[in-house]
């Protein structure tokens, strides 16, 4: 199985504030990792740094065997890194889907325009190609009957379903969520984790940030815990969560289990 993630070394800083500290982990392709970790302990840096909404101050993350956000050169015997051009960059974006917290829906475009506007902004498809795409995915989601409602008609669930079809309207190779079910009344996490469940049968890369240990244990391949900018832990879910090597890992599941 080839990797269709891999960070090397990566360290990500806000001025003083060391946020990543030389993380190394690797996601196979087709598989579900989940990333654990208090607040504060750079899970959601970790994945604004695969997706390029952050820079990296060093290190290297390739998505599919290409490194992303940068170009690699030998000068002198030495590899030199340089930032590619703001257009490359959004071209490997494309390639990547990102859910996160807020649904960050478009509030004065339906349900359906607001998962056809990115294919026809940004890949240039036809509106009619674009609309017959978005229908099939907010069918998938569960919201067919829901494709003419604004987002202030919708629930926080049904609007997080939104949000994961439009992800899915680029066609991405890989799916990123950034603890999407936090934003939710209890009663509707459910709803969008059985999306999410849906979309790893299917065979999608996904890496998550959650809280939700149910999730991790039945759906994960690997369970990645972090604190303080480092892994301090991984492994298959069972291994992780029931039998954690690491006293730091023991604390945290001892409060959240």
């Amino acid at each position: 199985m080839t990797d269709m993630i891999q960070i090397d070394g990566v360290h990500k800083l806000f001025g003083e504030l060391h946020v990543l500290r030389g993380v190394d982990l690797t996601v196979p392709a087709g598989s579900v990792c989940v990333v654990l970790g208090p607040s504060g302990s750079g899970k959601s840096t970790l994945l604004r740094c695969v997706n390029q909404l952050e820079e990296i101050d060093a290190g290297r993350i390739r998505v599919d065997g290409e490194l992303v956000g940068y170009r690699e050169e030998s000068r002198g015997g030495r590899s030199e890194l340089y930032r590619l051009p703001p257009r490359k960059i959004a071209q490997q974006r494309a390639r990547i889907g990102m859910v996160f917290q807020r649904f960050n829906l478009f509030p004065h475009m339906t349900a359906l325009e607001n998962v056809m506007e990115a294919p026809v902004q940004v890949k240039g498809r036809s509106k009619a190609a674009a609309r017959a795409r978005a229908a099939e995915l907010l069918d998938r989601v569960g919201l067919a009957d829901r494709a003419g409602h604004y987002p202030a008609q919708l629930s926080g669930g049904q609007q997080q379903r939104v949000a994961i079809a439009r992800a899915l309207a680029m066609d991405p190779e890989l799916m990123l969520f950034d603890e999407p079910t936090s934003a939710l009344d209890p009663e509707l996490v459910g709803e969008v984790l059985g999306v999410m469940q849906d979309l790893a049968a299917d065979g999608m890369t996904m890496m998550v940030v959650t809280h939700e240990i149910g999730f991790a244990r039945e759906v994960g391949d690997q369970v990645v815990f972090m604190d303080d900018g480092v892994v301090v832990e991984q492994g298959r879910p069972a291994d992780v969560l029931d039998h954690p090597t690491q006293q730091r890992t023991r604390e945290f599941l001892s409060k959240v289990l």
